[in-house]
């Protein structure tokens, strides 16, 4: 039969990034594709003795139904440690747990965006953010992002010509695709746009405690004098991607919504996991785990600079990120992206094209995307290896 599907969902497409893992069952296969932590940084042991210790002593707890807010005593434990990391949560905020930062950000445009309304984006962006905000009917608008940040001119630009923005939806630390960290008076400069105009920022942060050189930035929300920063964070870089553990943190009056808005999608995240996360904070050193994971990607990041600074052509430039999981090339003038793609792929070689990223899905880009946390070092040396000749035999 002819099925007739809701007009949100009809133009969407599948994400290029979980196309791409159906092509790496090659063997031999090297993925820079990816945005998954390394193995290397999972607790499995902690986590198995956790788990048992939950299973034998809370098992009606962990398996039964729980408050859509989230688990109380891992609630206080995020609060507690987002106050002490990073200065986040007045007497006005709340802090929820949501299933996946990424839901944190679907519910937050959820509640605050009509059919139509503008939710303004870094471009490029985070592509399960862009299709969040597309499946909800709302319009992206990209801004583009400088070496220090959002380019606050454009952004400005962009506010005072359009009066339906409700959103501005931005990764400032370690962004995904590109690497790049804002500077604080970039963040200080945006976040006075956000109040001259009226919307609502959607700090996500899930790279924030992967910095492995330089010096930390405040976050948006250490500095929300008015209530008007929702921030989304996650344990999926720093505990497990699988467990699907984020949080949101936000005024209560935002919060109160956005859980009515959670119940309607999925009552509540899974308890068992909230609760190894829990115990994950109070019986095992977080804080010693994340230094072990920085000094991981530490590693991996300079394994891939240094092959890229010795086998890519001068004209190729990259990012070079002071932390999290992702750097961002471009390719020369002259060089077709497509090209670049589907030669890399055949030489088994996969890598995310930078339209994936775009708000403008039409818009031109020369450009593409790097993971170091997954592959080996070796995996790393080979592959951008193969990918400096891919540029070489297409010029």
């Amino acid at each position: 039969m002819n099925y007739n599907f809701s007009e949100k969902l009809r133009v969407m497409k599948p994400s290029a990034i979980r196309e791409i893992f159906k092509s790496l069952g090659t063997p031999g296969s090297i993925s820079f594709a990816a945005g998954n932590p390394s193995p290397e940084s999972f607790p499995i042991s902690d986590i198995k003795r956790l788990t048992d210790d939950i299973l034998t002593n809370q098992p009606v707890t962990a398996l039964q139904y729980g408050v859509t807010e989230g688990y109380t005593e891992l609630r206080e434990l995020v609060s507690r440690r987002l106050k002490t990391v990073y200065g986040i949560g007045s007497c006005d905020d709340d802090t929820i747990i949501v299933t996946g930062g990424q839901q944190g950000i679907e519910l937050t445009c959820k509640v605050f965006c009509s059919e139509g309304d503008i939710v303004v984006c870094e471009n490029p962006s985070f592509i399960g953010a862009l299709n969040a905000f597309r499946s909800l009917g709302a319009r992206l608008m990209g801004v583009p992002l400088c070496e220090n940040g959002i380019d606050t001119a454009a952004l400005e630009k962009i506010l005072s010509e359009n009066e339906r923005v409700k959103l501005l939806y931005t990764i400032p630390s370690f962004q995904n695709p590109s690497g790049i960290t804002s500077t604080l008076e970039n963040r200080r400069a945006v976040y006075e746009l956000a109040r001259r105009y009226d919307i609502i920022i959607i700090e996500d942060n899930p790279y924030g405690d992967l910095r492995f050189t330089g010096e930390d930035v405040p976050t948006y929300k250490s500095f929300d004098s008015d209530g008007r920063v929702v921030y989304c964070g996650s344990f999926s870089k720093i505990l497990s991607a699988g467990i699907r553990i984020g949080t949101l943190t936000a005024n209560k009056e935002i919060v109160s919504k956005i859980v009515v808005a959670k119940q309607v999608e999925d009552v509540h995240t899974n308890v068992f996991f909230q609760m190894v996360t829990a115990k994950f904070i109070k019986e095992c050193d977080l804080e010693k785990h994340i230094l072990k994971i920085r000094e991981l990607y530490r590693h991996k990041a300079t394994v891939m600079l240094e092959a890229l600074d010795r086998y890519m052509p001068k004209d190729v430039s990259y990012t070079r990120p002071e932390g999290g999981i992702f750097l961002w090339c471009t390719l020369p003038e002259g060089i077709r992206l497509s090209d670049f793609v589907s030669l890399a792929a055949e030489k088994n070689v996969f890598v995310v094209p930078g339209t994936a990223f775009l708000p403008d899905e039409s818009e031109p880009t020369r450009s593409f995307r790097l993971n170091y946390s997954m592959p080996s070092d070796s995996e790393i040396d080979k592959g951008i290896r193969l990918l400096a000749e891919t540029v070489s035999e297409l010029r």
